[in-house]
């Protein structure tokens, strides 16, 4: 019976990758302990002298409940808009078979090409005749359309898998388009849905240059913009600040550890196989 050879070199670049990913988290949960003048004095890689929760303590004080409860209104119904309008969509670009059902999906793929930068101008301008400036859901729209072009590519992909065996075997049954899209299309793709969710969820939740622009009172304030709070013309609260930036990335971070599985198939479907 011959002996496994341990693989060093590959143990080795374990090491280095587990050094790069994991340091930076090292520097960023150790700071949020410490107070800012030993932050200063022993630097970001030395251990706590005197641990402490004041920096948490601090953001919560600051406002950050408002800007969380802002940032998860914008996230939720971004995330309901993108899942009430893309599968449809998707369903009708893979089994439409007019010319119309082509163009639509050509512009949805020409939103890819377009940046939220290059459309930010003209986009202030209609939210503020619309009488939605600084208004949350004067942020939820446009990012809902700008999550919606990537989503559509990702779910139609996936439903391209589902084979026409399926749609034949429904439909001979009788099953009317409503029912098919219910009770076979949506339930099989479970794996691209998790993904877009996962997907418009982030690119809510990060989002800062909709708020930044479309956004001015701290009523309307989400957690992006809430972060400036921690700079001042003195210097930056690091310890502050990223125990803020700790406390808001735990939201996300649970949705995608409880969907990553999903993610990954759904991304693996985009285009078809």
């Amino acid at each position: 019976m011959s002996e496994t050879r341990p693989n060093f070199l590959a143990g080795f670049g374990s090491l280095v990758w587990l050094l790069v990913v994991g340091l930076p988290l090292y520097v960023m949960l150790v700071a949020t302990f410490q107070s800012r003048p030993d932050y200063a004095a022993n630097g970001p890689l030395a251990l706590p002298g005197r641990f402490t929760l004041d920096n948490y303590l601090d953001v919560l004080d600051s406002g950050f409940a408002q800007y969380f409860l802002n940032t998860l209104v914008v996230t939720v119904c971004v995330v309901g808009i993108v899942l009430l309008l893309v599968p449809p969509l998707a369903y009708t670009i893979v089994r439409g078979r007019g010319r119309a059902t082509g163009t639509v999906f050509r512009l949805f793929l020409l939103g890819l090409a377009i940046p939220s930068q290059a459309v930010i101008v003209p986009m202030f301008f209609v939210i503020s005749e619309a009488g939605l400036y600084d208004s949350l859901i004067g942020v939820i729209l446009p990012t809902a359309a700008f999550a919606m072009p990537v989503s559509t590519l990702i779910l139609s992909g996936v439903m391209r898998d589902i084979t026409p065996d399926l749609y034949e075997a429904m439909t001979v049954d009788g099953a009317s388009p409503r029912r098919v899209f219910f009770q076979l299309v949506l339930p099989l793709s479970r794996s691209g849905l998790s993904t877009i969710v996962v997907f418009s969820a982030l690119q809510a939740w990060n989002g800062f240059l909709f708020p930044l622009v479309l956004t001015q009172s701290a009523e309307t304030k989400v957690i992006t913009l809430g972060l400036y709070e921690f700079q001042t013309e003195h210097g930056v609260d690091t310890p502050g600040l990223l125990a803020a930036v700790v406390l808001s990335m735990l939201p996300i971070l649970l949705v995608y550890l409880f969907a990553r599985r999903s993610l990954v198939q759904g991304l693996m479907g985009v285009g078809g196989k």
